[in-house]
């Protein structure tokens, strides 16, 4: 069972984000919070596998609950709701250590993925939304072409090929089953991949290894 945790400070999307997930069997909602400072005192008290947050929450908001979870219970993932408005909201997120993000005007089938995505130690950006990361992080925001393959270069030849997964989205146990390694040592790639180039999470990793070519 995924645990989940839901953040927003309007009673309304948190009734229809409950009932996207209550109808997925596998997951469950086992608190909510109307803003960010509740999140991260039911976060503590649950220990749920996924936190979803507003980005845009009165007091704490979605971005500084997000740093505040992923210092006092790194093993929450944090997915983060968001709009097309917020864009510039994307690369404080990613910097606070969220590993996804998903539309609240999206395909409710996005949400599910997301979820399952976190959960399973994977990172996801809704279609709409990594499209327009991409276009920001291509300004310059992170390295680019040859900055990005000569950043890359220090890995070795499996970590680039766990790179690559990543970069396509993939789990750590989809990763140890493309690879025929087990997911210990996939999340051990990862980790030492994170360290050496200096990066917070998989969403990072994943536009790098775009940058660098590795992926579509």
């Amino acid at each position: 069972m995924i645990r989940v945790l839901l953040a927003d400070d309007e009673a309304l999307i948190r009734a229809g984000v409950r009932a996207v997930l209550a109808a997925e069997p596998a997951i469950e909602v086992v608190a909510e919070a109307p803003d960010g400072r509740e999140a991260v005192e039911q976060v503590r008290l649950h220990r749920p596998d996924v936190a979803l947050l507003d980005i845009r929450m009165p007091g704490m908001d979605g971005l500084q609950a997000a740093a505040e979870i992923r210092r006092v219970v790194p093993e929450t993932a944090v997915l983060m709701l968001t709009t097309f408005s917020e864009d510039e909201y994307i690369a404080r997120a990613l910097a606070e250590g969220a590993s996804g993000f998903v539309l609240k005007t999206g395909d409710p089938r996005e949400l599910i993925a997301g979820v399952r995505a976190l959960a399973d130690g994977g990172a996801y950006l809704s279609p709409k939304v990594a499209r327009r990361v991409i276009t920001h992080y291509d300004g310059g925001h992170l390295t680019r072409g040859a900055q990005a393959r000569e950043r890359i270069a220090a890995l070795t030849e499996r970590e680039q090929d766990v790179l690559r997964l990543v970069g396509s989205g993939l789990s750590n146990a989809e990763i140890a089953a493309r690879l025929h390694l087990v997911e210990g040592t996939v999340k051990a790639h990862v980790s030492a991949i994170l360290t050496r180039l200096g990066l917070r999470n998989r969403v990072q990793a994943a536009l790098l290894a775009y940058q660098a070519g590795l992926t579509d």
